[in-house]
């Protein structure tokens, strides 16, 4: 038996988090009954669960999918203000996936579409430090100061941020451009983090997540993932792979700095005396 939020989360109704709200807010049954509350395990060859009414079941054929989010759309499945969602990027798609984290509305760029329940867990769950890289354009003054802020973490909804990779890539029309990873996933975090040190973010863009690469994939359209890069995906909160591997893209284009062999120390001269004598160090 599995809990109901999995069970949901491998049917490719939602993430398990996304599948608690919707169990809470009364939509699905078991065996006909409500269910509106957490700890309900069910029997998938018995019990039959709905959602909406209507039935579901877990998915036989699991999806991975890559999409370049466009700003504008909303990153649900459904949107009770009737906004476009990310679910209209990929309706030529026939299996029923779902969006493995948020982007928010404003922001575009790399985002994980699956029905894999167990793998949205590995690349959510707070505890594995999934890296998530983006690149900012942002007004106001950016200084030393404000990147050593944002590299040591800054207040944001009164809990400091961890330590972040900040690095300026240059200047464009709307202001000064940022690369800036981090690994938690906090509600508009990297936005928060720049109005923090009294910056405004005008363009925010996701361009790696866990490992993988947004790459030249356009905007707006999607790819499915390679069996390399899924396997790769699948190593998440396993201890199978290492930190620095995580922060790897599929492409090298963040290839891991090696180590500098150890050089050796340089001899010291002989010196003389007067009379032509070697003198002896001590």
């Amino acid at each position: 038996m599995v809990r109901l939020q999995k069970y949901l989360a491998d049917c490719g109704v939602a993430s398990r988090r996304g599948s608690e709200e919707i169990i809470k807010s009364g939509r699905v049954a078991v065996n006909g009954e409500t269910v509106a509350e957490m700890g309900v395990k069910v029997e998938e060859d018995r019990d039959v669960v709905t959602v909406d009414g209507e039935e579901v079941r877990p998915a036989r054929k699991l999806v991975y999918i890559m999409l370049n989010k466009p700003a504008g759309f909303v990153t649900t499945v459904s949107d009770d203000k009737e906004r476009d969602t990310v679910m209209d990027l990929v309706s030529d798609i026939p299996d029923r996936i779902y969006p493995v984290g948020r982007l928010d509305y404003e922001t575009e760029g790399l985002l994980l579409l699956t029905n894999d329940g167990d793998l949205t867990y590995r690349i959510t769950h707070p505890k594995n430090n999934v890296e998530k890289t983006y690149i900012a354009e942002v007004t106001g003054k950016i200084d030393m100061q404000t990147i050593t802020r944002l590299r040591n973490g800054v207040v944001v909804d009164g809990r400091r941020t961890a330590p972040a990779e900040v690095s300026v890539l240059g200047a464009t029309q709307l202001g000064t451009k940022i690369e800036i990873t981090i690994h938690e996933g906090r509600n508009r975090q990297v936005r928060k983090m720049f109005e923090a040190t009294g910056c405004i973010v005008k363009r925010l863009k996701r361009t790696r997540e866990a490992g993988l690469a947004l790459g030249h994939l356009p905007l707006g359209k999607w790819r499915r993932l390679s069996e390399s890069e899924v396997n790769m995906l699948k190593k998440i909160g396993t201890g199978k792979v290492s930190s620095r591997e995580k922060s790897h893209d599929m492409y090298g284009e963040k290839a891991a700095k090696r180590r500098r062999p150890a050089q050796a120390r340089p001899k010291k001269k002989p010196r003389y005396s007067g009379n032509g004598i070697k003198k002896t160090h001590r």
